[in-house]
């Protein structure tokens, strides 16, 4: 709920964490993905229903490539 509709981010996860939580609940460990470049901005330790959990691609981040002259 608290990270549903326009409040949804999208989260790289790094670990699965071990506390204690409510059945069909799981601690996430990961950083936050800025949907606007791809770039991780903060680490977040986050307990989700694992029903709600959605498996997808973050947009790319964005390269900088030098031509050559």
């Amino acid at each position: 709920m608290q990270f549903g509709g326009d409040r949804a981010l999208w989260l790289r996860v790094t670990a699965i964490g071990d506390w204690p939580a409510y059945d069909g609940w799981v601690w996430l460990i990961g950083y936050v993905i800025n949907p606007t470049d791809g770039q991780a901005s903060a680490k977040r330790e986050v307990l989700a229903r694992i029903t709600g959990l959605q498996r997808s691609t973050p947009p790319l981040a964005r390269t900088t490539r030098s031509r050559g002259v």
